[in-house]
């Protein structure tokens, strides 16, 4: 199982580091992630195996919205695989 962690706002060290370190945290490991930089504006996009997550996915998703919205002021949205595939399906 797989997840899609997408980040906006504006750009700062350690963005990537603070995510990847929430998703350690959790067990949930990255496997791929893009990033890119336009003026000051930050955006990421990562993907990330949870089918050896500790917690409820629910619950990490949550923790990094709320970690985005009040402590990095970021929009951190996290997506199960079988949503996102849903979403984009034709």
């Amino acid at each position: 199982m797989r997840a899609v962690i997408t980040v906006i706002g504006k750009d700062a060290v350690g963005i990537l580091a603070k995510v990847s370190t929430v998703c350690a945290g959790y067990n949930a490991n990255v496997i791929e992630v893009t990033q890119s930089v336009i003026e000051d504006l930050f955006a990421m996009i990562m993907l990330v195996d949870i089918s050896k997550i500790n917690v409820d996915f629910a619950d990490m998703a949550d923790a990094l919205s709320k970690k985005g919205d009040e402590e990095w002021g970021l929009k951190v949205l996290v997506m199960h695989e079988d949503i996102f595939n849903c979403m984009h399906h034709i």
